[in-house]
Order: C-alpha cells, then structure tokens, then sequence
C-alpha cells in the first residue's frame, strides 16, 4: 500500500470537498438545513433506525449535489458547442438534486412529524 498516494487522494477529496463549500450555494444551504435536522434529532430523541436513515437522505442529497456539481463543471468545457444539451443536462441534474430534497423532505416528515406533536404538546401545556 502506497501511503503517499492514499494522504494524496485524501488531500485531493478535501479541496474538492473545499471547492463546492466555497463555489455551490446549494450546497451549503443543504449543509445548514443538515445541521438543523441533525440537531433536532438530538433534541427529540429519535430511534437509532430512525439516525440511519436520516443520515442517508443527508449524505445522499449531499452526494448528489457533489455530483451535480463535477457534472455541470465538466460540461461547462463543451458549452460553445452544445448549448441546448448541455442546458438540458445541468437541468436534468439539478432537478436529479431538486428531487432527492424533496424525498428526504418527505421522510424527514414521516420521522418527525409525530416527535414534534409528542414535543408541541409537552411544552405547550
């Protein structure tokens, strides 16, 4: 195993990982909203089942946006040729990231939505 290589694959993932933080909105928009959810975890105590699959919805939009983002960084080399596919796949991408928000919303609504009246009702008695 060449260590060398792995720190540099490392290093390399952590600029990319620095690269969409600092040039995708999106992605730290989703990264806040990750953080609200993942603290409102805590505070209403979900089941453990219940972690696992919120931090999957999180980690895939987040995947995905990462994916969006190399996809649109890709074919922005070949937009003077191509303009209207290439619209068409930064649009079907986004819509790709635009959909698995949505999903985990609405997951995020099935897990929460009976923790939050549990918690409205403790609180506002």
């Amino acid at each position: 195993m060449n260590f060398k290589q792995l720190f540099q694959s490392f290093k390399n993932a952590w600029w990319g990982v620095k690269y969409v933080f600092k040039n995708e909105q999106n992605f730290r928009v989703q990264l806040f909203i990750a953080s609200l959810v993942i603290l409102a975890s805590f505070v209403l105590k979900i089941s453990r089942a219940e972690y696992i699959l919120i931090f999957l919805v999180i980690f895939l939009v987040i995947v995905l946006e990462f994916l969006n983002s190399a996809v649109e960084k890709f074919i922005d080399v070949l937009k003077p040729r191509l303009s209207f596919q290439i619209k068409a796949v930064k649009d079907i991408m986004a819509a790709t990231v635009f959909l698995a928000s949505l999903g985990s919303l609405g997951i995020g609504t099935i897990i929460f939505w009976p923790y939050l009246l549990r918690f409205l009702e403790l609180y506002l008695k």
